[in-house]
């Protein structure tokens, strides 16, 4: 049954739906945490050891932390390779482009694929940047993000990606809100309205909000 559901195109659009739904309400938590850096050192640093005990005492340390990280982790799999997959099966479907562009596709939906490529990409440098400090441009010191964000955003390539990741963030969910929305049956025509002003307004919130660290680092604010 679970086989049969998530070959179909509806399936793969739900496992994207839902997935995404899941993936955006840890990028509303993960800006606020960021945020706590205009509070100071003292206050996203005691944001980061909190992460590590969260759900305790019943959870062991870190235990909270991980399965967070497996969640993310299953549905980032899960987004992308629906996305891919559904990508191959309408390219098969239409091997040949379309002479004139889709009527009221905007430029959100047209560039969906390549901004899911951009993240994924971003992905992986945030981690082994802030996580891992595998790249990280200073002395990575952990537990310690109020310094090691300033290290990051104190040079012109981490702010150049960060900035240009969280632009493509905020097309993705610009057109991917709506879209999930059409997929689990709340949209409607009479709530499409809505739905799109409120995917415009979430989009806008979390690009502001992401991108409010590395220009408050570019202008001295946090120092």
């Amino acid at each position: 049954m679970a086989r049969t559901v998530w070959d179909s195109s509806v399936g793969k659009k739900t496992v994207m739906a839902v997935s995404g739904i899941v993936m955006l309400l840890y990028l509303v938590a993960h800006m606020i945490g960021n945020l706590k850096i205009f509070f100071g050192p003292e206050e996203i640093d005691h944001y980061a050891r909190w992460l590590r005990t969260m759900g305790g005492p019943v959870l062991h340390h870190e235990w909270g932390l991980w399965i967070v990280r497996v969640v993310l982790v299953v549905a980032v799999v899960a987004h992308a390779t629906s996305a891919y997959q559904l990508s191959r099966r309408d390219i098969r479907a239409r091997p040949t482009r379309y002479a004139h562009k889709k009527p009221g596709a905007g430029y959100a939906t047209r560039t969906m694929r390549w901004g899911g490529v951009i993240l994924g990409l971003f992905i992986v440098w945030h981690i082994l940047d802030l996580t891992t400090g595998t790249v990280h441009p200073g002395g990575y010191q952990h537990l310690h993000p109020y310094q090691n964000i300033i290290d990051t955003f104190s040079t012109w390539y981490g702010n150049v990606i960060y900035i240009v990741a969280m632009l493509a963030l905020g097309l993705h969910i610009q057109h991917g809100f709506w879209s999930a929305a059409q997929t689990l049956g709340v949209g409607s025509r009479t709530r499409d309205r809505v739905l799109k002003t409120a995917g415009n307004a979430l989009a806008a919130l979390l690009t502001l909000g992401f991108v409010a660290v590395p220009v408050g680092v570019m202008t001295g604010l946090v120092s």
